[in-house]
């Protein structure tokens, strides 16, 4: 895992009790799951907005938003990035057709 996102999962997951006034991350945890992952959805719009508009500066800005977001859904429910990265890691070498084409039928 890079530096940056295992520096970024390590503060998220301290912030879980800190103090609402002082800390986004600490409000978004004691506002619940339900408005977490709307963060998460609305960042994800507005990186796409940003791609869209083929706006690469912005889409630096909230690509890093919606990574900010993600990890802060996954430490919620307690799933280390750890397990995200294995997961890609995984998948490396797969075609992304030969492994959807693996997954039950929903």
């Amino acid at each position: 895992m890079s530096d940056t996102l295992a520096r970024l999962e390590t503060t998220i997951r301290a912030r879980r009790g800190a103090d609402p006034a002082t800390s986004y991350a600490a409000r978004l945890f004691t506002r619940g799951r339900p408005k977490i992952a709307q963060k998460l959805g609305e960042e994800a719009v507005e990186t796409v907005i940003a791609a869209r508009a083929d706006d690469r500066d912005e889409i630096v800005k909230e690509a890093a938003d919606l990574l900010f977001h993600l990890t802060v859904l996954l430490a919620d429910m307690d799933v280390p990035m750890a397990a995200v990265l294995g997961e890609l890691d995984r998948r490396e070498g797969v075609s992304g057709l030969t492994e959807k084409a693996a997954r039950p039928p929903e």
